[in-house]
């Protein structure tokens, strides 16, 4: 691992926060991201910042559990009539948006309408929905052509994007477009007014906000209690810098410590440093299907015979082997549908000699391609390092093209040729929860609909849609074997390993949760 240089200068003083109070320090809390916060509609972009920040903002009808079991949040309750073909969900008391305004069941129904056109398990529900409407302002009714059991984890899922609740006015604009204002009826207010894109996030405590009775269930599921009046995202010039704020006390939370920082991090004495998230972090190269050289589904079937899955780990997290795994395929490991179905394409032994003749073969010319390469986070950078020298050494003439994240958010979305602007390869990253089953947007192929990348493969839909409709555990274990067997066929994307990423956080902070960052019930003690 390369040995980043430790930087002395404070995070806080490079950003020129406002000033505030010691006592009012002690009720803030102070986060740093995995990465920029340039984007804030969680609907129009499936970065996980961007989710991060949206249940900061927004509530959701259903809140998943520290169990995966959906309970609901913004709901009093729900019936489920006609054979499961009609589902009647009903408001609680008390629900606020932010600017004093009365959540109506009428916002709700336009926000699942437009969350649905952007989501792959949306995509589903939409398609069997025969009406959805408010019956009156608490109630919201779905009718389905045929039954859809999933709803609940449809509009509850911790996945991006998430089914986030906005006053109606927002839930009726373009789903492929960023709304205007933040305003939900989540447990913080968002600070538009002190808002630097790329650098700093301000959130403070929404004092109108009436959490459920019961006690926090963990993930989004339960009571939402805020202890910080305020919560500051900063987003680090690099990670030395990052580690010498946490060491100094001046940052309270680090979301992604880089690996070869951790033992300066626990040697301080002051930061703990712990897995919270034991879904795991998988990796994905995604290829732009509507460019060539990768509209040629011979070329990226070619191609899964040069993915080494321990080159991509290793270089993310070092040779720990309890950090990382390889030999992963579609579904996250140790899951339910997660299984062996064509996996010697990745496993068999790696010939690249023979991948080279079989992408000349398929027609590949030579012409460039451009890989989008973050330079942040660090495991961005070491992932696009690796398919740099994965593709070069296949013959391909690889133009890399480094820049910030929030800028490959905004490049990867460009479907041009790559000569205007567009891209050919990008690596990018799922939550090991998010590929547990086949109903999310990673797996939905529905061409330029779908997520970046844009694979079109109507086999690939027709199977996700059967594994809805799986009647038991070990049919849809069935049905996710074919869809893996698809993949290697249709290869919407490369998979590139799963690793464990630890958190850091000061000794003086309780309440950190397990799984992503989430703000409710964290405090100083």
């Amino acid at each position: 691992m390369i040995r980043r240089r430790i930087f002395t200068a404070g995070l806080a003083s490079a950003l020129a926060a406002p000033s505030i109070s010691r006592g009012a320090a002690a009720n803030t809390l102070k986060f740093i991201p995995q990465s920029d916060l340039t984007i804030l509609d969680p609907i129009v972009n499936t970065i996980y910042t961007v989710r991060n920040h949206g249940y900061m903002v927004f509530d959701t009808l259903f809140g998943m559990d520290g169990q995966t079991r959906m309970q609901p949040q913004m709901l009093e309750g729900f019936t489920v009539e006609d054979d499961g073909k009609r589902w009647k969900l009903t408001l609680r008391d008390g629900l606020l948006w932010h600017d004093g305004e009365k959540v109506l069941a009428r916002d709700c129904a336009a926000s699942i309408a437009r969350w649905s056109v952007r989501d792959g398990v949306g995509s589903l529900l939409k398609a069997r929905t025969d009406e959805m409407k408010a019956l009156d302002d608490k109630t919201i009714e779905i009718r389905l052509k045929k039954p859809f059991a999933l709803l609940p984890y449809a509009l509850g899922k911790i996945s991006t994007p998430m089914c986030a609740m906005m006053p109606e006015r927002f839930a009726k604009m373009d789903p492929f477009k960023a709304v205007p204002e933040m305003v939900g009826s989540g447990p913080f207010r968002f600070k538009a007014d002190e808002w630097v894109s790329g650098a700093r996030a301000v959130y403070t405590k929404n004092e109108r906000y009436a959490p459920r009775q019961d006690i926090s269930k963990g993930w989004t599921a339960g009571g939402k209690i805020v202890h910080f009046e305020r919560v500051e995202w900063l987003t680090s010039p690099d990670d030395g810098t990052s580690a010498s704020a946490m060491q100094a006390g001046e940052m309270d939370w680090w979301e992604l410590p880089v690996a070869d920082l951790l033992p300066l991090l626990k040697r301080s004495g002051k930061v703990r440093v712990e897995i919270k998230d034991r879904n795991g972090t998988l990796g994905l190269l995604k290829m732009n299907n509507l460019q060539p050289p990768f509209n040629n589904v011979a070329i990226r079937r070619a191609l899964l015979g040069a993915v080494n899955q321990k080159d991509f780990m290793t270089a993310i997290v070092g040779d720990d082997p309890a950090m990382w795994r390889d030999k992963v395929g579609i579904f996250t490991p140790n899951t339910d549908m997660a299984s062996d179905a064509g996996m010697e394409v990745l496993n068999s032994p790696r010939d690249l000699a023979k991948v080279k003749a079989m992408i000349k073969e398929a027609g590949h010319g030579g012409d460039p391609v451009v890989l989008l390469a973050p330079n942040e986070p660090h495991y961005r950078k070491a992932m696009a390092d690796v398919a740099h020298a994965m593709l070069r050494s296949v013959g391909f003439n690889v133009d890399v093209q480094s820049m910030d994240w929030g800028t490959a958010v905004v490049r990867r979305e460009n479907k041009q040729p790559m000569d205007k602007g567009g891209w050919g390869v990008l690596c990018t990253t799922a939550n090991g929860l998010d590929m547990q089953t086949p109903t999310l947007h990673f797996l939905r192929t529905t061409g330029e609909k779908a997520w970046f990348g844009w694979t079109n493969s109507p086999r690939i839909e027709e199977l996700r849609a059967e594994w809805v409709d799986a009647p038991d555990l070990p049919a849809q274990k069935r049905v996710a074997a074919e869809i893996q067997k698809q993949c290697w066929v249709d290869v919407p994307h490369l998979p590139l390993g799963i690793w464990y990423q630890p958190m850091a956080w000061q000794n003086t902070v309780d309440g950190i949760p397990d799984g992503f960052p989430l703000f409710w019930g964290a405090r100083r003690v």
